[in-house]
């Protein structure tokens, strides 16, 4: 699972993302995040079966974690 540019070694990242988009149309909340994330949900053409897509994985991690993102920090005015 990873290397889906290659072709030989797509299916654990192909299987993967499907399991997600099905999981999504079953009512479980789907998260993907990060570059190569998005890469793949779009090479399968799935971003519109799962619930979001962020662009930020490291940002969003830091965000699930608890840290305070001096964006979100900023826009509050914290």
């Amino acid at each position: 699972m990873g290397v889906f540019e290659m072709s030989s070694f797509e299916k654990g990242t192909s299987e993967i993302a499907h399991a997600l988009a099905d999981a999504t149309a079953k009512g479980t909340f789907t998260l993907i995040g990060g570059g190569d994330s998005v890469a793949a949900i779009n090479k399968y053409n799935l971003k519109d079966r799962v619930s979001y897509v962020s662009t930020g994985g490291g940002a969003m991690l830091e965000y699930i974690e608890g840290k305070k993102l001096p964006g979100i920090v900023a826009i509050r005015g914290e």
